[in-house]
């Protein structure tokens, strides 16, 4: 095998990158960014830690048949062996094995003091577990990447035995050891120089995982890769634990467009800036308006002299074309960026936009500027593509889907004094489907669920297919803070049929309004993809 042929780009977004204070996945959560992150054109995702907590191991077991990925290999995370025991016999060993994921990364000790003080063992029976582990699951059929904990701070402490378990990984198998700056303490020299040891001292392939704790993540894995690392990690948006993991888009980008070199398929970069956003819109965090290359003022600019320049020449002030990675420059409204976004969008779900006659020109520019319209009043459809499709369909078929004709709404809660008693929610909807008005009344644990539940009983009265919807998740977010409770809201609803799931937005001054806008349109997408 040649261990330095093809680029490896490897995501962790969903196991480090999980580890992110105030971050928390569902198990739909994974499984929606790791499509997403496919779609950028990674080489391996990281799916998580099966068999180190349920929601992993149910990750996995789900991904068998719910996955489907173009671009990307599926990646089980876990430790070596445990000192004294089997690599087969080892329950965790086991759980990799079975996880179903053709690639297995193995977190290993590389610094002596945690060796003996973390792991409480010798150096040697370290050794051993590397070695026995990889061999074991490489006899399985799997492939093992090792990730060498802390190996920067302990090849400073104990270079010899750093280097050891790197080639004791190698021996064993491992087709690459990964270097970790588990704590972020490196500095882009720094990391060069070991770098370079390395890959002479060893002549394994060797990858890079970088913590952003000196702000250096980025700059730290491109100085690895200039050294002689061939395979990077890091994780969409740099989420992570303390100050996250190197931002695995801005390296990249860095690599195609400032290197000239290639690590993604074709044309997919220009993917970045759609997918880092819905990442965003999933994890329910809001995006950093000033990431580099993806945050929508990456590529903003102010009335003044910058106007006046770029008015000239965009690149004047700015380093780069913006469609590069899917971006837009604020300035300048680029029509021809809105519009290739939307065809291209509206092509995956099966509407041609293209086409050079006067009315198809004239019908992409409208969608194009309703949606402008619609996201600057806090609609999303990075991540709601049913909405997304809803207007589409609107927009090229004349009308709205739209089963049920509303009439009205009305949600009331209501609490009694007393203690242990608990507030409740009841809503009434009055509406029309195929000619029949239903009024009815549903109760729950909320204003949300109560309408929820009322909207479902009226319309599954002409509609029996909607008893196969089901909410599964729910998200708020308030845009503009500074507004207080008066502030408008926007919320994603999540719904599944059981063969596939959908996202839904609605915005409104309250989160009653926005919650019936994106229940509304789950409703009617389920319902047309049902028809259709």
């Amino acid at each position: 095998m040649d261990l330095h042929g093809a680029f490896h780009v490897y995501d962790t977004t969903l196991r480090d990158g999980a580890q992110q204070e105030g971050l928390n996945l569902s198990v739909a959560d994974k499984l929606s960014i790791a499509r997403q992150i496919d779609g950028l054109g990674v080489g391996y995702i990281e799916g998580g830690w099966p068999g180190a907590n349920p929601k992993d191991t149910e990750f996995f077991r789900r991904a068998v048949d719910e996955l489907d990925l173009r671009h990307a290999r599926l990646a089980a995370f876990g430790a070596t062996r445990r000192a004294g025991l089997v690599a087969a016999d080892d329950p965790q060993v086991a759980a990799l094995r079975d996880s179903g994921a053709g690639v297995v990364t193995l977190v290993a000790k590389s610094h002596d003091r945690h060796v003996e003080l973390a792991l409480r063992t010798t150096l040697e029976e370290n050794l051993a577990m590397v070695r026995d582990t990889i061999a074991h699951l490489r006899a399985e059929g799997q492939q093992v990447f090792l990730d060498a904990e802390h190996f920067f701070d302990g090849y400073r402490a104990n270079r010899d035995y750093a280097l050891e378990v790197l080639r004791t990984a190698f021996e064993a198998g491992a087709e690459v050891a990964a270097l970790c700056d588990t704590n972020g303490g490196m500095l882009p020299p720094w990391v060069a120089d070991v770098v370079h040891d390395v890959v002479e001292s060893t002549g394994g392939r060797v990858g890079i995982h970088c913590h952003n704790d000196t702000g250096c993540a980025v700059a730290n894995s491109l100085a690895a890769i200039d050294a002689g690392a061939t395979h990077v990690q890091g994780t969409v948006n740099g989420y992570g634990e303390r100050t996250g993991n190197a931002d695995l888009v801005t390296v990249v980008a860095n690599l195609e467009l400032k290197r000239e070199r290639p690590v993604l398929p074709a044309g997919l970069l220009s993917e970045a800036t759609r997918i880092a956003h819905a990442v965003a819109e999933v994890t329910n965090i809001a995006p950093a308006a000033r990431q580099p290359y993806v945050g929508t003022s990456a590529f903003a600019h102010k009335a003044g002299l910058h106007a006046s320049a770029i008015k000239v020449d965009p690149d004047l002030y700015q380093h780069m074309d913006p469609l590069g990675v899917g971006n837009d420059m604020r300035l300048l409204v680029s029509d021809m960026a809105g519009r290739a976004t939307i065809e291209l969008k509206g092509r995956e779900l099966g509407f041609d936009l293209s086409g050079d006659s006067p009315e198809a020109k004239q019908l992409l520019t409208r969608i194009t500027d309703r949606v402008k319209a619609l996201e600057s009043r806090g609609y999303t459809f990075e991540a709601a593509d049913a909405s997304f499709e809803l207007l589409l369909a609107e927009e090229v078929e004349g009308e709205r889907p739209a089963y049920v004709e509303v009439e009205s709404w009305r949600v009331i809660t209501e609490t009694q004094s007393g203690p242990g008693l608990e507030a409740l929610s009841e809503a009434t909807v009055k509406l029309r489907a195929q000619g029949v008005r239903y009024v009815v009344t549903g109760e729950g644990n909320g204003p949300v669920n109560a309408l929820d539940q009322a909207l479902r009983s009226a319309i599954g009265q002409a509609y029996p297919e909607v008893a196969k919807l089901e909410l599964v998740d729910y998200k708020v977010r308030i845009l503009d803070q500074g507004h207080g409770t008066d502030a408008i809201t926007r919320v994603l609803i999540e719904t599944s049929d059981g063969a596939g799931t959908w996202v839904t937005v609605g915005v409104g001054h309250n989160v009653i309004e926005a919650s019936w806008e994106a229940l509304l349109d789950a409703l009617t997408f389920g319902l047309r993809r049902h028809h259709r």
